[in-house]
């Protein structure tokens, strides 16, 4: 049995919910990260994000800088930026994905999916088509150069 503790922020044009799940451990299992979004209208600049927090955060002072451990979402900004997101942060930090997974820009819902396997291997699936796929240690900045 879980309780889930929601709490709603907004800042100007920027809105945030949190939820409280139960502590889990996916060492040795298959994380499969999930969301649909739908723009409502056309973005100039914006975005969608989900984000996973680590157990210890508090929900009274949640918000868009709240620590994190994976952020990923669609991305909008002007003409330069169209892409998806994929961050996870590795010895305290945010380490972006170094390839270009374009993202949906139409007013239609999208399902976006990350999926991290055991074997330090991702998918990242947009309205269950692949995007990109690959090794965590080739496409992320999480370990030093040799």
């Amino acid at each position: 049995m879980f309780r889930k503790v929601y709490k709603l922020v907004k800042t100007t044009n920027f809105y945030a919910i949190s939820a409280v799940y139960p502590k889990f451990n996916n060492k040795d299992k298959t994380l499969v990260f999930q969301f649909s979004i739908k723009h409502e209208q056309n973005l100039d600049c914006g975005g969608g994000y989900m984000k996973l927090l680590s157990g210890d955060v508090d929900q009274k002072k949640f918000g868009g800088d709240t620590p994190y451990n994976i952020m990923f979402g669609p991305d909008i900004c002007g003409y330069a930026t169209k892409k998806v997101h994929a961050i996870l942060t590795y010895n305290g930090e945010n380490k972006l994905i170094k390839k270009d997974v374009p993202s949906e820009t139409d007013q239609l819902s999208h399902v976006y999916t990350f999926i991290l396997r055991p074997d330090a291997t991702y998918s990242i699936l947009i309205d269950d088509a692949e995007k990109q796929t690959g090794s965590l240690y080739k496409d992320w900045d999480l370990l030093p150069p040799k």
